[in-house]
Parts: C-alpha cells; structure tokens; sequence
C-alpha cells in the first residue's frame, strides 16, 4: 500500500462464538486508525457487505484478511476459498480458524448425531418439532427451491481447507495482540508467511507465580481446593495447561487463580498440542506405579478429551472421532 492508498480488509466469521470479533472492537479508539488506513469491505457482524461485492474484486484486491471460525458447512467453505483468492494475506484470526476450537468438539460425533441431539424426541426442540423435521440442502416450495448449506460431519480447520498465510492465536486473540498484528501489515513488518504471529514461549514464562521441581500425587478439579495464590498451580495438583500452551495472554487466568486451559495453542515445531500436554504430565506425575498412575488420572482428570483437545481436535493429529458412515467429508 502506497502512503496515501488505504488497503481493503475483510473480517470474516465462520463456525466460531463471534469473541473474535468483539475483540476486534477492543482494541478501543484505535478502529479509528484501522479505519483510516483500509476501507473495511466486509465484516458482517459490523458492516453491510455482500457476497456478490466481493465476488467481483479481482484476485488479490484485498490486501488483509481475517477469518474466524473454523470450516463447518459448505457455505463457510466457499466462503474460504472466496476470501483466500481475493486476499492478499489471508490470517487465521483466533483459536476456532486455526485449531477448530470447541465447534471442533463435536468431531467427537457424526452428524447424525449432532442433529439427533438437536431434534429427537426428549430435545429442546422436539416440543416445537413433533415430526422431527430435519434441515435439508433442498426444498421444494411453492415460491421456487429453498437451499441451506449443508453441514459436514467434520469440522476442518481454516488451513485445512485453505492455504493461509498467518496464525493469529487465542480464544479469542488479545485486543493488544490483534493491534500488533495491524500494525505489522500496515508497517509491513510482518514474519515470513506461515508463521504464528505473537512469542514463541508459554505460558509459564509469563506466568508469576513460583515454580519449583513438580511431583504430583493427586490432580484437583478447580472447585475441591483453593490454590495459594503465589505457587504454581500445576505443582499444587491443579490441571494446567500452561507448561504446555503458547504465551502471549499475559497469563492472566493463572493471575486470577483460574488453570490455564489452552487458547493459544503449542509453540512452534509441535504437532499435536494434546500428546505435548499429555508428555509433559507424565513427567510430573510422581509415582511409577501403573496402577497408582491410572488412578491419579482417572480420579483427577475424569475428561481427557476436553482436557488436552478443548481447543485443538480438529487441527490435531487425531482429527476426530473415527466415523462409522460412508461419508467422506
């Protein structure tokens, strides 16, 4: 972008809670600036943008990006093909783009079963819905046919579906963060394409509290114990997940005597964030009892999955739960 030209951006929200794009907002006065450098061509929870407007940008003409959510119907999916041959530089914007997030939780099910939990008798629903009617891509209707997207059985990630160009991490990412990377495209300091913008340390390196050698017997759900609020909450029987999660956050639920969960994903060069979660407490578990370790475990951490995958199923190794149907997507 020339000094005087302001650049297009596009904000874009696919399968994700729209924490992204509040976010966003909190960056405060400086939208301001954001305004004054892009013309903002899309954001839908914010401007009046259509489909067919960018539809007819040449390829490239948006010089930024930023797409929430992860990929979970085909209109999200042709919306993120759209996106990534009219951008520039396309960013996979908070934890649900880059990992899947918790939508991607529900790889844990088919969806058959997603939509039985929805619509069977005894849900929510069913009392509105007696005939347990069910969404279809087609319908047929006096006025002409009625299309929804249809809804995959797996929800893919945005780079799983796409070639993205940045990782912006976190549930969502911090105001302070989203800012940074701004002003990175604006000054056009950016990192070499591929890279995750933000440290490449973890959590506990911004975390305060003290750490000393971690000898673990019993792991503790949040509401059995009240934590010192000076000593690691890991050391003190705590499931966290800062040993093994990219910083950036400032550590700011450890601050507050909350665990950290995750949001922002592994460091650089690890693939699968569960299994290096799932490493580092074996270390820490002090016993060499295989029964003793079972129960430390099973007593402590009765949820493995929402533990070491509540935000990276869908990008990890595992993906999702193996499918019984003849489904390919």
């Amino acid at each position: 972008m020339s000094e005087n030209q302001k650049g297009k951006l596009a904000v874009y929200w696919a399968a994700s809670c729209g924490g992204c794009d509040i976010n966003t907002l909190g960056i405060d006065t400086k939208i301001l600036d954001v305004a004054a450098a892009f013309d903002i061509i899309m954001w839908p929870c914010a401007t009046d943008g259509k489909v067919r407007d960018i539809e007819k940008l040449s390829d490239g003409e948006i010089d930024l990006c930023l797409f929430n959510g992860g990929i979970r119907t085909s209109e999200q999916e042709y919306m993120a093909r759209l996106l990534r041959q009219k951008s520039k530089v396309l960013v996979a914007f908070g934890s649900c783009a880059i990992e899947g997030c918790i939508p991607g939780l529900a790889n844990m099910n088919n969806r058959q079963e997603i939509f039985d939990t929805v619509y069977k008798e005894g849900s929510a629903t069913y009392p509105e819905n007696p005939d347990d009617l069910r969404p279809q891509h087609e319908t047929e209707m006096p006025e002409g046919t009625l299309y929804l997207p249809v809804f995959y059985d797996t929800l893919k990630t945005l780079a799983q579906t796409v070639e993205v160009d940045y990782y912006l991490p976190g549930c969502p990412p911090e105001p302070e963060n989203i800012w940074k990377a701004l002003t990175a495209v604006l000054e056009g300091t950016l990192p070499p394409p591929g890279s995750v913008i933000g440290p490449n340390t973890t959590v506990c390196d911004e975390c305060p509290r003290t750490r000393t050698e971690k000898k673990i017997k019993k792991f503790y759900r949040t509401w059995q114990i009240k934590p010192d609020p000076d000593v690691c909450l890991l050391e003190q029987g705590i499931l966290c997940n800062g040993i093994a999660t990219r910083a950036g956050c400032g550590a700011l639920c450890p601050q507050v005597n909350s665990p950290c969960i995750g949001c922002h994903g592994p460091n650089d060069g690890v693939q699968d964030y569960g299994a290096r979660m799932i490493s580092a407490l074996a270390s820490v578990i002090d016993s060499e009892d295989p029964d003793e370790i079972n129960r430390i475990i099973s007593e402590g951490i009765p949820d493995p999955v929402g533990s070491f995958y509540r935000f990276s199923l869908a990008g990890s190794l595992l993906r999702r739960k193996k499918l019984h149907t003849s489904h390919k997507d």
